[in-house]
């Protein structure tokens, strides 16, 4: 399982997530560190110009948290408290309101989003079956991403393609008719 030990935004660093393997910088809200990336640069851009955007706008919390998501594929916690003092609500508002939706992300996410469906006709079909392969080849758990970012692994209820079934979504992308053996060539296609 992934270990997180990461240092407080008030550290004046970029936090690091350790995952056994591979570490990766994470969003800490501090500028001016000189071994930020143009890419990092570039999304703390993206993010002032958001925030300028719907600045004081109390109604705008939503369109906000999509925004920073969209930016940094999940919710940081000092774009959080940004957007808290952005729109003058207090921190445990926007964080209500971000735990509330299930579309609100809190830690890095993969490039590509697997979700398999768990439904009734693709459990009947052998949806567990296809998770449990998904599970051991990719090394982690329902939610959960692998160390190198590449992939988010989740289980949903029904992806509405019961014909299919067993069913997973990369990305946009629907795969049906699956047995175990079909998913190494199926993620190849997504390294």
């Amino acid at each position: 399982m992934a270990e997180c030990r990461c240092r407080r935004a008030d550290q004046q660093k970029d936090q690091t997530v350790h995952t056994g393997q591979t570490d990766h910088t994470v969003y800490t809200g501090q500028t001016g560190q000189t071994d930020r990336t143009k890419r990092e640069t570039e999304k703390d851009r993206r993010l002032a110009a958001l925030l300028e955007k719907y600045r004081e706008e109390r109604g705008a919390l939503i369109p906000l948290l999509q925004g920073v998501q969209e930016i940094y594929g999940y919710l940081p916690g000092p774009a959080m408290e940004r957007i808290a003092r952005t729109l003058r609500l207090p921190a445990a508002q926007v964080y209500g309101v971000a735990t509330f939706y299930a579309q609100f992300h809190f830690a890095p996410r993969g490039r590509h989003v697997i979700r398999v469906c768990l439904g009734t006709a693709c459990h009947v079909r052998g949806g567990a079956r296809i998770f449990e392969a998904l599970r051991r080849q990719l090394g982690v758990e329902d939610g959960g991403t692998t160390a190198d970012l590449r992939y988010t692994l989740e289980s949903v209820a029904c992806i509405g393609a019961c014909g299919l079934a067993p069913v997973i979504m990369i990305d946009d992308d629907t795969h049906g008719r699956l047995t175990p053996e079909s998913l190494p060539g199926i993620l190849a296609r997504y390294e």
